[in-house]
């Protein structure tokens, strides 16, 4: 009887730490690490500032690495962030070719992986922020705008998965404009912005007003705005610029006349969508429908600068 007993409250015993155990997994305060290709660049602060605000409106805690434009510092901290016990990763540009330790460690301890603007494939739940959607008017807008001759000024830069997918869009559609002749010049990051101008700069030298259609075009806003500095200063008014992104500076930018045209990326709900689809993953586990989750962006010109800045006065820093 005293066995039978005893036996019993072993059993009692083990139900009640399982379900303990049950609850306290339930109630564990889950957390995501956000591993950015430049946490000083506008595009990836606006998205890790989206991300932030709905993983804290759920609760989640938040951590943050620069890369540095590095992969292999990326590699490491999404190793370190998995040693750590977060639950979701989101990458923030850099492609996912170039994350193969990170994205095993994260796979081996069923860490959820999402990209901004770093591609979808194996060991990635969900992504945002393609690049190549938000290149596409911009550049059939600057070959209209030239006539579809000219020469280009190209910025870009390989390290990052929306450069990448940018570029191609610009090589797929100039390739059959065989009148209009491209430069491309690497920026780097950091740097991109003082590469941007120096870039200009030679370029401009080489370029004279008034000889055929001028643009120069950069794969994100921000060595487009190098660029500008390098205009303002030899005081060329004769060259359209264009740039992706659309951020505050960008936008001012367009307004007053320096820059043609941007996309305006909605980052902030780009970052935001992440967040709640890596929380989705986690909860249905196998059952999640993988893929991406694009947000729809917005072509600011010189059209649609007013109306643009009236409905979305954050844009422009108002």
């Amino acid at each position: 009887m005293r066995y039978v007993l005893a036996k019993s409250l072993v059993v009692v015993g083990a139900v009640m730490l399982f379900a303990l155990a049950g609850m306290a997994a339930e109630g564990k305060k889950l957390s995501i690490g956000m591993v950015s290709i430049d946490v000083n660049d506008s595009g990836n602060a606006r998205a890790i500032r989206g991300a932030t605000e709905e993983a804290e409106r759920l609760g989640w805690d938040v951590i943050v690495i620069d890369g540095h434009g590095s992969p292999d510092e990326a590699n490491a901290a999404i190793e370190n962030l998995v040693l750590r016990g977060v639950d979701a990763i989101i990458d923030l540009v850099f492609p996912i070719t170039s994350l193969g330790s990170g994205l095993r460690a994260a796979a081996e301890e069923d860490v959820k992986v999402g990209t901004w603007g770093g591609g979808y494939g194996e060991g990635v739940v969900v992504t945002s922020g393609s690049g190549g959607i938000m290149a596409r008017p911009i550049v059939e807008q600057m070959v209209k705008d030239m006539g579809g001759k000219g020469s280009v000024l190209a910025l870009t830069y390989h390290t990052g998965q929306v450069a990448r997918e940018r570029e191609l869009v610009l090589d797929e559609i100039l390739v059959n404009y065989p009148d209009i002749t491209v430069t491309k010049n690497e920026v780097r990051i950091p740097g991109y912005l003082q590469d941007g101008a120096e870039f200009a700069s030679a370029w401009l030298s080489a370029h004279p007003e008034g000889n055929e259609p001028l643009a120069i075009w950069g794969s994100w806003d921000d060595p487009a705005l190098g660029a500008i500095a390098s205009m303002r200063q030899q005081d060329r008014h004769d060259v359209k610029v264009y740039g992706q992104n659309g951020n505050i500076d960008a936008v001012v930018a367009v307004e007053s006349g320096w820059m043609t045209a941007t996309a305006w990326e909605q980052s902030e709900v780009e970052g935001a969508v992440l967040v709640q689809a890596l929380k989705e993953a986690i909860e249905k586990g196998k059952d999640f429908p993988a893929g991406p989750r694009e947000v729809p962006v917005i072509v600011v010109n010189q059209e649609s600068i007013a109306g643009f800045i009236k409905e979305h006065p954050e844009a422009a820093g108002r």
